[in-house]
């Protein structure tokens, strides 16, 4: 499956997901990319849009491979293995510099009524693709410390592997595909799929003000 962008992999999803129109759910996107196809779930299901904030560690050697993931309170998820071999003072490094980019991104993505509590409602937590997992697994961490009814995982495409990891951590997941012969790459199964900059997440979320 090849989607053309993701706002069409936002529609798609949306069809997936119709039966949360209207109820007492959030959308929490992760930034950037999962903002955009957030957002038209959160506009075809009349619901309201959120953001969770995890940041990806690269590898030393490939910084498109995640070994960690960081949220702006500290808290983390990796590879074990992975963050025993990383040399540890750069490591340490890494998580300081990401936590204060999530601590930037929160400052200017969002204002304080945005700030949305899932507590006893249905969170739906959206990014534009899984690979390794590392950033969606913190992203479902921190959202569970806010008590929410249910948390739903909403992705256009997953690896195999990673999924049957995550499903045993929130109460469904909702794909497009999940690959058993992943491709590599996210941007891989989409003809579009440009970077996207603050200016694009800051007009969107305006739009829930």
């Amino acid at each position: 499956m090849i989607l053309k962008d993701r706002k069409e992999a936002g529609e798609k999803l949306a069809l997936k997901l119709k039966e949360f129109k209207d109820t007492e759910s959030i959308v929490y996107a992760l930034p950037r990319g999962g903002v955009v196809v957030a957002h038209e779930i959160a506009k075809n299901l009349n619901l309201p849009l959120s953001l969770v904030i995890t940041r990806k560690i690269g590898s030393q050697f490939n910084s498109e491979y995640a070994i960690c993931s960081v949220a702006e309170d500290g808290h983390s998820v990796c590879n074990e293995q992975e963050e025993k071999d990383a040399d540890q003072e750069w490591l340490k490094e890494e998580f300081e510099k990401e936590k204060k980019e999530a601590k930037r991104r929160r400052e200017v993505y969002l204002e304080n009524d945005q700030v949305l509590s899932p507590k006893n409602k249905t969170a739906i937590i959206v990014d534009d693709g899984i690979a390794t997992g590392l950033t969606i697994k913190l992203a479902i961490k921190e959202i569970k410390h806010e008590g929410p009814a249910r948390i739903i995982v909403a992705v256009p495409v997953a690896p195999f592997d990673t999924i049957s990891k995550i499903q045993g951590e929130v109460d469904r997941v909702v794909a497009l595909e999940i690959d058993r012969d992943y491709l590599g790459a996210v941007g891989e199964y989409y003809e579009y799929f440009p970077q996207i900059e603050d200016e694009e997440v800051i007009r969107i979320m305006s739009e829930y003000k």
